[in-house]
């Protein structure tokens, strides 16, 4: 199995840059063409058996976005942070509300995580 982006995956990943959340396609703006810290950001990135919603290689930061779903998942997204973080990489999450309603503290806090990174 490739450790990034595996071809076993391809079509989920395509899948879902399709269907972005209304968070997501704000931090999507946010992020894209190097525009925060010109650094550069991939959505939906294959590590392991993980898709992570944002992913900046040179930093090894991961952003996550999560929505009501989640709430019933906080032991999985637990488990799943922490084996993200065995690999090496930084897990930063937001609940799809608060990118909604107060982006420029999201931002604050993805240039502070970038800023010690």
């Amino acid at each position: 199995m490739n450790f990034y982006n595996d071809v076993n995956f391809k079509e989920r990943r395509r899948c879902l840059r399709k269907s972005q959340t209304d968070a997501e396609r704000k931090i999507w703006q946010m992020v894209r063409n190097k525009q925060i810290c010109n650094l550069k950001f991939f959505r939906q990135y294959g590590v392991d058996k993980f898709i992570l919603d944002f992913y900046c290689p040179e930093k090894r930061l991961a952003i996550e976005i999560d929505g009501g779903q989640h709430t019933e998942a906080v032991s999985y997204d637990s488990e799943r942070t922490k084996k993200i973080n065995n690999l090496g990489i930084k897990v930063i999450r937001f609940w799809n509300n608060e990118v909604l309603q107060n982006i420029e503290g999201v931002y604050e806090k993805i240039l502070e995580v970038l800023k010690y990174s």
